[in-house]
């Protein structure tokens, strides 16, 4: 229950400091989770990342004081963290569908809730979850790298395997593995590789780059079935049932890789109920 306890711990820290200027990694640091795991685990068990859950919670909490006080809106847009009157405007109107000049003016105007999250630990059935743990030495990877944001990067990494593909770099690079490296496991981006393994004979080609990936023992998660339901499933109970059962082992290092099979083997390629790809987590002993 570990896991779970952290993230209700967490919760409870940004209700605690909503108006105050934390960071992903003052929340982190709380909790002693590195940001890196921390931001992957809260979006997965949580449904929003970290940054998003803080600025529903604020700009619900918001309109709340607006609808029931005469409370300036510049007052209110400082409390909860903006910086102008105009930056909270967008956000207020993107969120709520009105303004907050609309909502001071009529009380009775509708104005959107967004309750703090509540994490219930439960005891249920038992669960299988497939892994084995494979002491690898390092190895070398060639491939394209971008820089990601964690707040959005699921939505905008499929993105960039489609780029890489309309590109016709296919054909350099296939897209055997999908890389999260963030050394420093720090709390604002991570970045993210589209890669295969190098061969050393052949020249990297212009626009790509080789990354070593450090000797570790991971933690393999097969995933079978069609993509991507069959990866997020596995990530979201890696994060949900095997973490908070894991007493050996803590993670080692802010890299996660991604391994894909050879679509071409399967009928239906990636969208096959028998396609093949892999999770791995580098682990330590605590």
């Amino acid at each position: 229950m570990e896991w779970a306890e952290s993230i209700s711990k967490a919760i409870e820290y940004i209700e605690n400091n909503i108006t105050e200027k934390i960071t992903v990694e003052d929340i982190s640091k709380h909790v002693n989770i590195s940001p890196f795991y921390f931001q992957k685990g809260f979006s997965l068990l949580c449904g929003y990342t970290v940054t998003e859950y803080m600025r529903n919670r604020r700009l619900a909490l918001a309109a709340g004081e607006l609808a029931t006080s005469d409370t300036k809106v510049i007052d209110i847009a400082m409390k909860y963290g903006y910086d102008s009157p105009d930056s909270f405007t967008k956000a207020f109107s993107r969120f709520h569908g009105v303004t907050p000049s609309m909502v001071q003016k009529n009380h009775s105007i509708l104005i959107k809730s967004f309750a703090p999250l509540k994490i219930k630990l439960s005891l249920e059935g038992g669960f299988v979850m497939d892994y084995r743990l494979t002491k690898k030495d390092s190895f070398t990877v060639m491939g394209a790298i971008k820089k990601f944001s964690y707040d959005g990067a699921k939505a905008v990494i499929p993105e960039f395997w489609k780029e890489h593909y309309e590109k016709g770099n296919g054909k350099y690079v296939c897209g055997m593995f999908g890389v999260n490296i963030d050394e420093s496991m720090g709390n604002s981006e991570f970045a993210y590789m589209i890669a295969d393994i190098y061969n050393p004979v052949m020249d990297v080609p212009e626009g790509f780059v080789t990354k070593t990936i450090p000797a570790f023992t991971w933690a393999v998660f097969p995933c079978k079935g069609s993509m991507p339901d069959s990866m997020q499933d596995v990530n979201t109970k890696i994060f949900s049932e095997w973490l908070p059962a894991l007493k050996e082992y803590e993670f080692a290092a802010g890299y996660c890789i991604e391994m894909y099979d050879d679509p071409s083997k399967y009928p239906k390629g990636t969208s096959d109920e028998n396609y093949y790809s892999e999770i791995w987590i580098p682990v330590k002993k605590k």
